[in-house]
């Protein structure tokens, strides 16, 4: 961010500079922001600024231009009963006394304030992420007053999502300032001062068609986005003033520290708010793609200054209650109705997120786009070379000034295709059309080429490569330290009452939605091998009546059925939740028997976590090895526990606190589920494995049950080794250590020296690389702490990582992508959002077209949509380097005619150009992304930059031939006995000889290019031969440069680029023998003898034939770049590349049967314990302190607050 003053003399060179360069330089300002400033400004510091640049932070380092502007606030209420926090807020913050104005700016939709005491902008329209649990609840618990609400709404603005439907004025008028359309614009009236006058207005045409489409097709975007979140700006609301009265209103008035009051009726929300009271249900299915109901709770009132975020780890989420997710339950605490703080508005808001991602999408740094930037660099030069070429000849000619700087520019304008910035985005338009159709939404097109180049990808397990519902398989009770005999479901045999039953019917988060119980796939499971229902009428009664006081609701209540054991007469009382986290791993509720007093909580989670909450003496010796047992053959094994309460009065459960309520459990058992993979898993996955893109699983899930996972769906071949790799924290004195471990057949880890894989000899298991770590997010996160230079080892053949936090799986995921892989991330979104969007290419396998989980959903709940998205992205791909080639040897055709004809001042005609322009090149470029991918994947990639040696060769070559060939047909028609420079219908005798005396000769060794008029005329037999040879010469390309396989379909599958290239092949042959005078003179061809026509279409021919055959046999020789790249021993780009031929010659990895220690200073190891020393975190006091660098104010004008 840098601070900028405009100065009066320099703005008024600027406006008279505008003037006189007829608005070229405004343009020029409009598309270079920073060029205005710094030609408008002086630079300042941000507090004098009135003109803020601001500068992107990634590789693209884009410029935005934002003017400082002021809002003035009315008297500010500092009475008893305002909101104590106004003065740490930052709203209040902002007003700069005594003139009570805020000063501030808007980037990308948001609104940010200056505060002048920290000399910086903040963030207006959300609550201060500072604030601790007490804080919000004493200083906003209570709602604002009117006059604080009124205050904040002033400078916050108001609490909407507004997409604009833009004018069609004003659409068409950024997209005729497009540098594309300008300098066709500019073309075309070149072209209109030399007469091409047919060209020149089929060229205008094709424009406006463009622009007309383009601007149809924005304004519909446009119009659907604005309904999309039009129709939250409006919702009415009832907010809780801080004197207790509740007023209703539209929920474009709710400022952040509101209270909304949520009443029973069904709500989508139009705002961030964080739950303060009483608990609710919400549908987050915009969120995060799963439209399973979810369970918020209030925000614990703990007395902490730690900030709530932070106090409440990765879990925050489950006290906030989203915009554009709909409340579907209500449930009131004893104190009161529903309550939630407004924490965030506007763009601000999760539903802002997706709009914003939508209208201003990622620039993706992609290797294409920066060659495109120098290839067009290159044809600058070229035009330019071929400008000094044009004046030197010119000159010569004697021709007069204006005529030579006419002639250069027109060449220059010709070298650069106006339409190659297009051909790189073909592909693109056709890839997402096809993957549209198979139910794959993507609202990041640009990430689609980059699909072509995934060559990792990492799912997340249940719901993904695993059946969402679950079979219950059945339950194994303990009692007296002791597992007893399983109890199967599929005998019909009900399990008897008491505690692990209750805790079967009681510690879940179902709902009950329009008479149909509703939730988890695995809650359910589990509830409905119980035989127990829930009642309706009492789960819906909220729903049935919007105005119901729901202050004295029931609570939910789970009754035995007509099939279950006996149990309590009337039921079980669920009175607190305390849900599911993944987090957490765990989840528990507190019930009450009815009738009874006592209350009892009960637990469920990761049988591991479930065991640390217990008393030791209540969990069974062999709790690990039955774990084990039953993880390894596949299932998924749930932990319960319960404890009965001291407390009796239910009134007060609600301000229990959950670590109080989760301690010394007795364990109950454990739950087994079949976690069944899905039908499309394996194949899908061995597609992959063949096409050699590596395969990850990264799951919450146990880690034996991981690993047993990935050996069921093929992600581990049965003749892979996996090696568990166990890491611990350092304890007391005891530095961190990490185990690696081999396991056997059987999955247990092995314990015999002799079974190790013996690595002294530098043998791996079966042949090297063939191994597979695996280990758990705690162990991944003691990793990245303590062994950071050991963990791109790890990454290199890590496959499964299991019991991993949503933060840590988008730190894996990050760490994929400092080793140089291209990253895809498929899950079901809930617990994936991050990583989703951490990845390349983020899948959400969802119900909805777009949500704020990834740039790709797939409506398909399968990952059958990953290898879809791949060969998408691959025939996108390839797509965009065959039209891109063929557009640049389409302008190197031209360009290389041109200046063979300006050898005698002569240039193509009006129809010559317009049949090349339109009626080939047009429609080549049109039809030829058509081609569907190939339906299987290849076990390599395409290339993913124009630098690349194949492609690079493939154009060289390719002009090489083309100038090859042009300059021969120039040469060897003017050594023919028939050609005359002056005589251009010698050649023919199909005409009376008689007429050719009287016919006019053009004096073509003067002045060739100009008739007696004045006009020009471009007959000549050069310019007949070089523009049949280039118009052939065309589709001939256009047929070589076609790829099909291994990417894309072969060309005889693409119908309408196949008809293209017949028909103008016809047509090419008839403009070659046909003598019809009528067509030559419309054509301005000359006549010429049979033989020499026979003569063109051998050299085409054999050019051809050279230009197939090169293509086939050298540039798409995959076997001959491969020798090559051996040969001249081509080192690797890619970091996990070169880690790999470092470790395959590593006879010392993996260190199995070893123990490694991690030493925070330096120094040997006690003993003979094998140490590591990590220089990660090795440092003085000041070697850190030259890497905090304070930004000085007074100093220094650029700050990164943004």
């Amino acid at each position: 961010m840098f601070g900028y003053r405009t100065h009066g003399c320099r703005r008024a060179l600027c406006v008279a500079s505008y003037l006189m360069s007829c608005g070229i330089l405004l343009l020029l300002f409009y598309w270079k922001p920073e060029w205005n400033v710094w030609a408008n400004c002086v630079p300042c510091s941000l507090e004098e600024a009135d003109v803020i640049l601001l500068r992107t932070m990634d590789d693209f380092k884009k410029y935005l231009r934002r003017k400082v502007r002021w809002v003035r606030v009315r008297a500010v209420n500092s009475s008893d009963d305002s909101n104590t926090a106004n003065e740490n807020s930052t709203v209040y913050r902002a007003i700069i006394k005594p003139g009570l104005k805020v000063r501030f700016i808007t980037v990308q939709k948001i609104k940010y304030v200056w505060i002048i005491s920290e000399k910086k902008f903040e963030k207006a329209g959300a609550l201060e992420e500072n604030l601790s649990c007490s804080e919000i609840h004493s200083n906003y618990g209570s709602g604002l007053t009117c006059e604080d609400q009124a205050t904040r709404r002033t400078i916050c603005g108001p609490n909407t999502i507004e997409v604009e439907v833009a004018p069609i004025w004003k659409i068409l008028f950024k997209e005729v300032l497009n540098l594309f359309y300008l300098f066709q614009f500019f073309v075309v009236s070149l072209w209109i001062s030399e007469n091409y006058l047919e060209y020149s207005i089929a060229i205008l045409v094709m424009s406006f068609i463009s622009i007309a489409f383009t601007l149809y097709e924005l304004r519909k975007q446009s119009i659907k986005l604005h309904k999309l979140v039009e129709a939250h700006n409006n919702i009415p609301v009832t907010v809780c003033r801080r004197n207790g009265d509740l007023e209703e209103m539209e929920s474009r008035y709710l400022v952040p520290g509101d209270v909304l009051v949520l009443m029973g009726r069904k709500l989508c929300l139009s705002c961030d708010a964080i739950l303060i009271q009483g608990s609710c249900i919400v549908n987050e299915g915009m969120l995060t793609g799963e439209s399973i109901p979810v369970t918020k709770t209030p925000l614990p009132c703990v007395d902490s200054s730690m900030p709530w975020k932070k106090h409440s780890a990765e879990d925050y989420r489950r006290h906030v209650l989203y915009c554009g997710t709909e409340i579907i339950q209500t449930n009131p605490s004893a104190h009161g109705p529903v309550k939630a703080v407004v924490m965030q508005t506007g763009f601000n808001t999760a539903k802002g997120d997706l709009v914003k991602s939508i209208l201003y999408p990622k620039p993706m740094n992609f290797k294409l786009h920066r060659d495109a930037f120098w290839f067009f660099m290159f044809l600058a030069v070229l035009s330019l070379a071929g400008a000094i070429y044009t004046i030197c000849v010119y000159t010569m000619a004697g021709s007069s000034v204006g005529r030579i700087v006419k002639e250069a520019v027109l060449l220059m304008t010709g070298a650069i295709p106006p339409a190659i910035p297009a051909a790189l985005t073909t592909g693109i338009v056709f890839a997402q059309r096809r993957l549209k159709k198979k139910s794959i939404f993507c609202i990041s097109p640009d990430r689609i080429n980059i699909c072509g180049q995934i060559n990792l990808i990492c799912f997340d397990k249940t719901g993904t490569l695993t059946e969402d519902g679950l079979d219950l398989w059945g339950v194994i009770p303990s009692r007296e330290t002791c597992f007893q005999k399983v109890h199967k479901f599929s005998t019909g045999k009900v399990l008897p009452w008491g505690p692990l039953l209750g805790a079967m019917v009681s510690c879940h988060s179902l709902i009950v939605l329009d008479g149909k119980v509703q939730g988890d796939p695995l809650d359910l499971k589990m509830f409905e091998a119980t035989n127990w229902i829930m009642p309706a009428g009492v789960e819906d009664s909220d729903a049935k009546n919007n105005n119901t006081d729901l202050e004295s609701a029931p609570v939910p209540m789970i009754k035995p059925g007509p099939k279950a054991s006996q149990g309590p007469g009337q039921g079980i009382s669920i009175l607190h939740q305390f849900p599911f986290s993944s987090a957490l791993q765990r989840m528990s509720v507190i019930t009450q028997v009815t009738g009874e007093d006592l209350l009892s909580v009960y637990m469920k989670g990761a049988p591991e976590m479930v065991a640390s909450f217990c008393k030791p003496e209540t969990v069974p010796p062999n709790f690990s090895r039955e774990l084990e047992h039953y993880t390894f053959q596949g299932f998924r094994v749930i932990g319960l526990a319960y404890r009965h309460l001291e407390t009796k009065n239910p009134d007060e459960v609600g301000s229990l606190i959950r670590e109080e309520v989760e301690s010394n459990l007795e364990f109950l058992g454990l739950l087994i589920l079949e976690n069944r993979l899905k039908s499309e898993t394996k194949p899908v996955l061995k597609e992959l494995n063949d096409a050699l893109i590596r395969t990850v699983m990264i799951t919450g899930d146990n880690l034996q049950t991981a690993i047993t996972i990935a050996k069921n769906s093929g992600m581990v071949s049965e003749d892979s080794k996996i090696i568990t790799v166990e890491a611990n924290r350092p304890k007391g004195a005891d530095p961190a250590s990490i185990t690696w471990q081999a396991m056997e057949d059987d999955g247990k880890n092995v314990h015999n020296n002799a079974n190790y894989i013996d690595t002294e000899q530098g043998s791996h298991p079966n042949g090297p690389g063939d191994y597979h770590f695996a280990m758990s997010g705690k162990s991944f996160q003691v990793i990245m702490e303590h062994f950071s230079n050991l963990l791109p080892k790890l990454l290199l053949n890590g496959t499964i990582f299991a019991r991993m936090s949503p933060a840590q799986k988008s730190s894996l995921i990050e760490e994929f992508q400092k080793l140089d892989y291209y990253v895809a991330m498929c899950g079901d979104g809930a617990n994936d959002c991050g990583a989703l969007k951490t990845a390349h290419a983020g899948i959400s396998l969802s119900e909805q077209e777009a949500s704020v989980a990834s740039p790709f959903t797939s409506k398909t709940d399968n990952i059958e949509c990953v290898a879809h998205l791949i060969k998408e992205g691959r025939a996108a791909l390839v797509t965009s380097f065959c039209v891109f080639k063929f557009m640049a040897l389409f302008g190197m055709m031209e360009y290389i005619g041109v200046l063979l004809l300006y050898w005698q001042q002569n240039i193509f005609g009006n129809y010559q150009f317009l049949v090349h322009g339109l009626g080939i090149n047009l429609l080549v470029f049109v039809t030829m992304g058509l081609n569907n991918a190939y339906p299987k994947l290849a076990p390599y990639r395409p290339p993913s930059r124009l630098s690349s040696p194949p492609l690079l060769l493939s154009v060289v070559l390719h002009i090489t031939f083309t100038l090859a060939m042009q300059t021969y047909g120039f040469l060897m028609v003017q050594r023919q006995s028939w050609y005359s420079s002056t005589n251009i219908h010698r050649a023919c005798i199909t005409v009376n000889e008689s007429m050719w005396e009287t016919l006019p000769f053009m004096n073509v060794t003067s002045n060739a290019n100009m008739t007696a008029s004045g006009t020009r005329n471009y007959k000549s037999f050069e310019d007949t031969t070089l523009w049949l040879l280039i118009t052939t010469n065309l589709i001939t390309v256009a047929f070589v440069f076609s790829k099909g396989k291994p990417f894309r379909q072969p060309i005889y599958t693409n119908y309408p680029f196949l008809m293209v290239l017949l028909v103008s092949l016809g047509f090419s042959t008839f403009f070659i023998f046909a003598d019809l005078e009528n067509f030559y003179t419309l054509l301005e061809l000359v006549c010429t003898p049979t033989l020499w026509r026979v003569h063109i279409v051998i050299t085409l021919f054999v050019h051809f034939s050279v230009s197939f055959l090169v293509e086939e046999i050298i540039v798409e020789n995959r076997t001959l770049w491969m020798l090559l790249k051996r040969i001249f021993r081509c080192t690797e780009n890619s970091q996990y590349k070169k880690l790999r031929n470092a470790l395959d010659k590593d006879p010392e990895w993996p260190p199995l049967n070893k123990t490694i220690y991690s030493f925070s200073a330096r120094g040997e190891p006690d003993g003979n314990k094998d140490g590591y020393y990590n220089p990660a975190y090795d440092g003085t006091e000041d070697n850190w302190n030259k890497d905090d660098q304070t930004l000085d104010q007074n100093k220094m004008d650029c700050v990164t607050y943004l």
